[in-house]
């Protein structure tokens, strides 16, 4: 089972998943969390390129399509393999952060995110993507938490951009059955219980 998670930055997915993770072990679960940008040795290597400050000049089409270069890389060396081993994985981001942060958040053509995601990630779709939602205010308050110092290059992003993205992620929400959009101000230990009770619903299908 192919899981993924959603959000605007400090929305709280790392640790839903870190919870998700713990709970698919404790029942006999092969499981394997990887994050987006990275993976791989090559995908590591774009992200350090992708959140690096100093590459400020970047274009929003280069870091789109580096965004689609290590997702590629990590559909076949990782996330495929996993899947056909009947690991249950878990991804820290995919395909459709493209399609929010580039696409709804910089303004590329949804269009264009679509078919080069396509081209990217092949069959290999999510079979559940949890979304969680907050509003850009509170992810504000959290990122007020983080040293300046220590924010990436893309969570340096104003709150304009954000609210582009967070609607673009409601937007998708409306489009596909395996979106699940979860209140991320709720208590951790209830949207944790939200999430199982998707999975075993998806389950039993």
């Amino acid at each position: 089972m192919f899981i993924t998670f959603e959000g605007i930055d400090f929305c709280g997915k790392s640790t839903q998943i870190i919870l998700l993770e713990e709970y698919l072990a404790a029942n006999k679960k092969q499981v394997q969390v990887i994050r987006e940008p990275g993976g791989t040795e090559i995908s590591e290597k774009i992200r350090h390129m992708l959140l690096d400050k100093e590459n400020s000049g970047m274009y929003m089409q280069t870091e789109f399509l580096l965004f689609s270069a290590s997702r590629a890389q990590l559909v076949r060396e990782k996330i495929r393999p996993y899947l056909e081993k009947g690991f249950y994985v878990i991804s820290d981001r995919f395909h459709d952060s493209s399609t929010a942060y580039q696409g709804y958040g910089r303004g590329l053509p949804v269009e264009v995110i679509l078919a080069i995601s396509n081209l990217a990630i092949g069959k290999t779709v999510p079979d559940l993507t949890f979304i969680i939602d907050i509003p850009v205010d509170v992810a504000e308050q959290r990122k007020q938490r983080k040293f300046k110092k220590q924010l990436d290059r893309i969570e340096n992003s104003d709150r304009d951009f954000y609210n582009r993205v967070r609607n673009g992620y409601l937007e998708l929400a409306k489009r596909e059955s395996r979106f699940k959009i979860l209140n991320g101000e709720e208590n951790i230990n209830s949207i944790q219980k939200k999430i199982v009770k998707e999975i075993e619903k998806f389950e039993q299908r």
